[in-house]
């Protein structure tokens, strides 16, 4: 009985190095997906971003959802789906950080990322984009801490990595192989 106690315990609790390849897996993942996020809300996944930057479009929106239009909706939703895993992202890697903090470094990013938009004149500035944004990563940070609630840390973990590293690479894929974007 003894015996199977132990080979049990081996392997629903992973070995040390495990969870360190793991850390170091959502560390990877997480720098990565930020990458890609810069790239997106940037260069608009522009692979010639000279081209982008001499695209200049400098303009300042500072009423929040002044120009919702049918598009418009979907351009909400889009902005909060692609912040949701930085929600995720964050609450997985960061963990030492109360929810305050955390919430405040997606609004920080959000904002940080639209005033980049405005200086480099690359994009239209907008106010709806920073409340959309810091909005999908509330609900990417909220999943992430209720799910914590109801199941094992560690597993959570590692189910999000999968997911996260699967996601990623679809992505990519999809990106250079299916969506030919022009700027």
């Amino acid at each position: 009985m003894r015996i199977l106690s132990n080979i049990q315990r081996s392997i629903l609790a992973p070995p040390r190095l495990a969870v360190l390849e793991m850390k170091s897996l959502s560390r990877a993942l997480f720098v990565a997906y930020l990458l890609v996020l810069l790239w997106l809300v940037l260069f608009k996944l522009s692979v010639d971003i000279p081209s982008v930057l001499r695209h200049s479009i400098r303009s300042l929106n500072l009423i929040p959802f002044a120009h919702l239009s049918a598009g418009g909706v979907r351009d909400l939703v889009s902005n909060i789906v692609v912040f949701i895993p930085f929600g995720v992202s964050l609450g997985l890697n960061v963990k030492q950080a109360t929810f305050r903090q955390k919430f405040a470094c997606i609004l920080i990013f959000s904002l940080a990322v639209e005033i980049i938009q405005y200086i480099l004149a690359i994009g239209i500035t907008d106010t709806t984009d920073v409340l959309t944004n810091t909005f999908g990563g509330f609900l990417g940070l909220t999943f992430y801490e209720a799910s914590r609630k109801y199941m094992d840390s560690e597993k959570l973990d590692r189910f999000i990595n999968v997911i996260g590293a699967i996601v990623f690479i679809l992505s990519l894929l999809l990106r250079f192989f299916v969506l030919r974007v022009r700027y």
